[in-house]
């Protein structure tokens, strides 16, 4: 261990490095400076002309360690450059008119609705009459989230407040009252007590709707809703819609109770716009997970996503349409066998469209409604946010050798056509991997895919110490797909080659093919991961299988502790982060109960067997591989003592080992200086493993 000064003078030094190397244009392979120092591009929205695209660009303040979220706008008609409207925004959205957008951005330290515009819709964004930004809320609470009405004259609000408040002023004056009270404990009743990386303090995510052309307090729309809108902790302003007249409101929400922390029933609900009546439960039925209502432009057809089965937070969903006059429901495209996500509908209301994991590939499909004919519209690499225009599509792209851009295309997917270029300049000179997909015999010699990336200094009759990536989720998937965390080009910008293989569970496959991990997580995963190994040594020459290390997190951390006992013979080294060590306290100490449930085929307490028949903590007697461990103590999802279990359980048997934890960080790390350190640590912890020069000697 360090002396605390010591730390601090290498911590000082880096940021030096850091800071000193952001403006480096010399040649030189990817690294995490390069990674960390790179504009983010997201949430593209086309305006209702199909001129002008609005987006969020997140930089980062590595001095201050955090990012900054601004909003820029682009003329698809004129071209040039990008224009910054709002130096620290986001959730931009268009009005109707096209004249004027709104957005989110804090005032005095509470999240705001604001207006950027024109008051005269002739002139155009930036006609000389545009006005500046006017603060369009003045609320005491955060906005979380919103949405627009057809018309443009109101707008759903989502706040956390405390539910038997009658208004939001309450709900500021309790908090105010729990910040001057010195006392400090709270009394739970029900779970969840803490979830991903928050405490719970009583409120609820309530949806409201306000009026942009007046003075009135939002108006509460979600009475006798004990659940959150959206949901937590990723929901978003999809989960909540306008019917096209406007007259009536769509939203989805799990009621809590005291079941929420083992439930996935979420509904669909409908209320007046006006709330002049009590929410509707429109997906009662439906004991599994309902969300993301859009309306048919006559408004005649609710379309929404839905699971079939209860408790499986990764069940496939399906599109649904409801007729909203006679109740009844029915599948859009029961065959097309992929996980819808990102729900839009045209103009026309004929065509639906929809992104999804398909064969490593994130892309975006069209399903005409008439017929339930699935098309692919772009893929290649990852689709991310999308917007839906009247002749065209504005869409986010990345894949594993570009980070995100925006990009055009008709509605057919054609003309696919780049319009942004940020980081251009900054990857120039930047030396990446290769990448290539490749397909084995698995589990049951049934097909499974995989890829390798070269390293970036990649010569044709060298071997090259490798990194097995194994994913998270385990319902998840390594895909052509640009990421900030365990980004591939990382290590192989370190001079490392990559193998990663979407073992069974893996999403984009097929609803059998990613539920067949449940109940099996070190079975056919593992055999899955073998044999790509052996397939991937086989293929690729270049990978020297006598200097590799295994890396996983979350489910791939719990593959790295578990193949530290029952296959550990190909690994120099392993590098674990956010893993489950002991599945039978995992139980215990998560907060998402059904996802335990689901995967364990019940509870610990009544099948106590499934828990321990792929338990790592059983095997620790034949751990023998050096492992750095790295856990954050904001992660509510496998809570830091696993980490420190594992890393316990190395020690107390002299094997090589190290323990990384960042007490600010949740199941990821997001901080800038973080990242470094992390990727830094874990190339180091890489290097030491893998040298060729014989000086892998117990941690020296």
């Amino acid at each position: 261990m360090k002396p605390l000064f010591v730390a601090l003078a290498l911590s000082l030094a880096a940021s030096s490095a850091i800071a000193a190397e952001v403006e480096n244009h010399s040649p030189h392979p990817f690294n995490i400076r390069d990674l960390v120092m790179m504009d983010r591009v997201g949430d593209p929205q086309l305006s209702p002309d199909g001129r002008y695209a609005l987006y969020t660009v997140r930089s980062t303040d590595y001095a201050a360690n955090k990012g900054i979220t601004a909003i820029y706008l682009l003329d698809l008609q004129q071209g040039g450059k990008p224009r910054k409207l709002v130096d620290k925004g986001s959730s931009p959205r268009w009005a109707p008119d096209g004249a004027s957008f709104y957005y989110l951005a804090a005032k005095d330290g509470v999240a705001q609705l604001w207006r950027w515009g024109s008051s005269d819709p002739k002139a155009g964004l930036l006609g000389k009459t545009a006005a500046a930004p006017a603060q369009v809320t003045h609320t005491p609470l955060d906005v979380n989230a919103f949405v627009l009405s057809p018309d443009g004259k109101q707008a759903l609000l989502s706040f956390d407040v405390f539910t038997d408040c009658a208004d939001l002023a309450c709900t500021k004056e309790r908090l105010d009252g729990r910040e001057a009270d010195k006392s400090t404990g709270t009394v739970y009743d029900k779970l969840f007590v803490r979830h991903w990386d928050t405490w719970a303090d009583g409120r609820r995510a309530q949806l409201y709707i306000a009026d942009l052309q007046g003075d009135e307090a939002p108006r509460l729309l979600s009475l006798g809703i004990d659940g959150d809108v959206p949901s937590k902790p990723f929901g978003g302003d999809d989960e909540f819609s306008f019917s096209p007249d406007g007259r009536t409101v769509y939203f989805d929400a799990r009621i809590a109770g005291k079941t929420e922390p083992w439930s996935t029933n979420f509904d669909v609900f409908s209320v007046p716009a006006d709330g002049s009546a009590a929410p509707k439960n429109l997906t009662a039925a439906n004991p599994a997970w309902d969300t993301a209502p859009v309306a048919s432009p006559d408004g005649k057809t609710l379309y929404y996503l839905a699971m079939k089965e209860p408790g499986f937070e990764a069940d496939r969903f399906g599109i649904m349409a409801l007729d909203l006059d006679s109740g009844q429901k029915r599948e859009v495209a029961p065959d097309w066998d992929r996980s819808a996500g990102g729900l839009k509908i045209s103009a026309d209301g004929k065509t639906l469209y929809a992104s999804a994991d398909d064969h490593g590939q994130h892309s975006l499909f069209a399903i005409e409604l008439a017929t339930g004919k699935v098309r692919t519209l772009v893929t290649d690499g990852a689709v991310g946010g999308y917007s839906l225009g009247k002749s065209r599509l504005l869409l986010q792209r990345d894949d594993l050798k570009h980070p995100a851009d925006l990009y055009t295309a008709d509605l057919q997917g054609k003309s696919l056509k780049q319009v942004t270029h940020y980081n251009e300049q900054r990857l120039k000179n930047t030396q990446m991997g290769e990448p290539e997909f490749f397909a084995f015999k698995g589990w049951n010699s049934e097909t499974v895919q995989g890829y390798v990336v070269k390293p970036a200094n990649y010569k044709s009759g060298r071997k090259y110490p490798v990194a097995f990536i194994i994913h998270g989720g385990p319902q998840g998937a390594m895909e052509n797909a640009w990421s900030y965390r365990w980004n591939p080009q990382t290590y192989a910008g370190q001079g490392f080659a990559v193998v990663t293989v979407n073992f069974h569970g893996s999403t984009g496959y097929g609803k059998a093919f990613t539920d067949s991990i449940s109940g099996d997580w070190g079975g056919k995963p593992l055999d899955d991961l073998k044999a790509g190994w052996k397939a991937a040594l086989s293929k690729y020459s270049f990978l020297d299988g006598d200097r590799a290390c295994a890396l996983g997190a979350s489910y791939g951390g719990f593959m790295v502790y578990w193949i530290a006992g029952v296959w550990n013979e190909p690994w120099k080294c392993l590098v674990d982060h956010d893993g489950v060590f002991d599945t039978r306290s995992m139980y215990y100490s998560t907060e998402e109960l059904w996802f335990e449930e689901k995967e364990n085929g019940g509870t610990q307490y009544e099948h106590p067997e499934n828990y321990e028949k792929f338990n790592p903590l059983e095997h620790v007697k034949d751990w023998r591989v050096p492992m750095l461990v790295v856990h954050g103590g904001k992660d509510f999802r496998i809570p830091d003592v696993q980490g420190l279990g594992a890393f316990t359980a190395m020690q107390r048997r002299g094997i090589p080992s190290q323990f990384l934890h960042f007490p600010d960080e949740n199941h990821w790390v997001l901080k800038p200086q973080n990242s470094v350190q992390w990727h830094e640590t874990v190339n180091a912890w890489l290097k030491q493993w893998t040298a060729q020069d014989g000086s892998r000697k117990n941690g020296k």
